[in-house]
């Protein structure tokens, strides 16, 4: 066995005693079956576990078979944007609360783990988005996004006022409290909370979702993944744009937003069986009425 098939890496960002315990648990059910288990820098610095071995992103990415991620989707996310230059899967055990993508239960994980060492898994791979703030024709911020990118007012009064262009086309202006612009993964998300549509992670398409317009014949508009979506900011009181809600960027009137897709993808390995829509029914409690019916 090569040593990139060898090595498996632990990554959280919480640290309560059930989570470390349950790392504890995936560490020593690795070892004992021969593999070789490292940490990630920052879980490194943060456990109180014996003989920890650390790595780093850029080592984790070209080195490890896997990460697997104990916590919740948020942990996730951040872990996958730093890995998505490099093809490491990833694996997630749920400590949070939806786990869309955590998707390994928790009671369940261990048993879980050993038929996907096996080979019985469901890989699946997901794109991601990045977004350039341009400001006086120069680039002055650019990051990626798992979810979404979104662009909203600032704490006080008054709505944001934004002029949008896909592929060099006018689509429209608008008021509103702010805009998405998220991914398949990322339609479960915030998005969905703005009404915008769920899409199916394998699906090639970003969704543009407005945030309380103005206009109710606003609409959400799924537009294809190959596009260049660039937003104008005409009017607003200390706007900003996020990615994730995990980085933050202030912008200012006449910043213009440019996003598309990223050329970093995210590979998923799922417990043999998943489904995404097993995943809706169970976390959106689809059906639940006919299955207290048959109770």
């Amino acid at each position: 066995m090569s040593e990139k098939k060898k090595i498996f890496a632990l990554v959280s960002r919480s640290y309560t005693e059930s989570i470390l315990d349950s790392m504890k648990k995936i560490a020593d059910f690795l070892e004992q079956a021969g593999y070789i288990v490292v940490y990630e820098s920052q879980t490194a610095m943060n456990i109180p576990f014996d003989n920890v071995t650390p790595m780093n992103i850029e080592d984790i990415g070209t080195r490890a078979a896997a990460a697997i991620v104990i916590g919740g989707d948020g942990t996730m996310l951040g872990i996958a944007r730093q890995l998505s230059p490099y093809t490491v899967p990833l694996m997630g055990i749920n400590h949070g609360r939806l786990g869309f993508m955590t998707d390994i239960p928790l009671e369940q994980m261990l048993p879980v783990l050993e038929q996907m060492l096996q080979g019985k898994y469901v890989s699946e791979t997901r794109f991601l988005i990045e977004g350039a703030i341009i400001r006086e024709g120069e680039a002055i911020y650019q990051a990626t996004a798992f979810n979404d990118i979104v662009i909203c007012r600032g704490g006080g009064s008054g709505m944001i006022d934004l002029k949008v262009e896909v592929d060099g086309h006018f689509m429209y202006q608008q008021r509103s409290d702010g805009l998405i612009m998220s991914t398949p993964t990322g339609s479960t998300a915030y998005s969905l909370s703005a009404g915008g549509p769920m899409m199916h992670p394998n699906l090639g398409g970003i969704a543009i979702v407005s945030i309380a317009p103005h206009s109710l014949s606003n609409r959400p508009i799924i537009v294809p993944d190959t596009s260049e979506i660039v937003i104008e900011l005409i009017e607003a009181n200390q706007p900003s744009v996020n990615y994730d809600s995990q980085s933050f960027a202030s912008l200012r009137l006449g910043d213009r937003i440019v996003v598309k897709r990223s050329s970093n993808t995210i590979t998923f390995l799922h417990p043999q069986g998943w489904s995404y829509y097993d995943t809706l029914r169970n976390k959106l409690y689809w059906g639940e009425t006919a299955v207290r019916e048959k109770k």
